[in-house]
């Protein structure tokens, strides 16, 4: 079922989302501050390309660097990247069919904001491992 998900989103929205990471990916790889934050919308452009089976958690051990780094990422690229998950999953939400495919994409809106501190986990893991 995961994978009759992941290919429907694929079609609907997760090409287009991919491509969305990987341009601000790109960008913030141009300078060399910009290099950790272009590795998170590379990270997170893969999770958005094929999300079902997969979910994020939030990495215990990420301290104050992790904070900084969402804010700046905030500033940077997560406000564009949040409208893109919106605006995709209103579009979603419009037929009964792509309901689900939308609250997907609501779902990537706080990773889109604050990816730094999370980590992406495949839902087969068993729960303690995640911890």
């Amino acid at each position: 079922m995961k994978t009759i998900l992941n290919v429907i989103w694929l079609v609907l929205s997760g090409f287009w989302l991919f491509l969305g990471y990987m341009l601000a990916g790109l960008l913030l790889c141009i300078t060399i501050i910009g290099i950790p934050f272009g590795i998170a919308a590379f990270r997170i452009g893969v999770y958005a390309l094929w999300p079902f089976g997969y979910t994020t958690i939030e990495r215990r051990d990420a301290g104050a660097p992790s904070c900084i780094g969402n804010v700046l990422w905030l500033v940077l690229a997560g406000w564009w990247l949040a409208i893109g998950h919106i605006v995709t999953g209103l579009a979603l939400c419009i037929t009964i069919i792509g309901i689900p495919f939308g609250i997907a994409n609501f779902k990537l809106i706080p990773v889109s904001l604050f990816p730094l501190g999370r980590e992406i986990v495949s839902t087969d893991q068993p729960f303690s491992s995640r911890w």
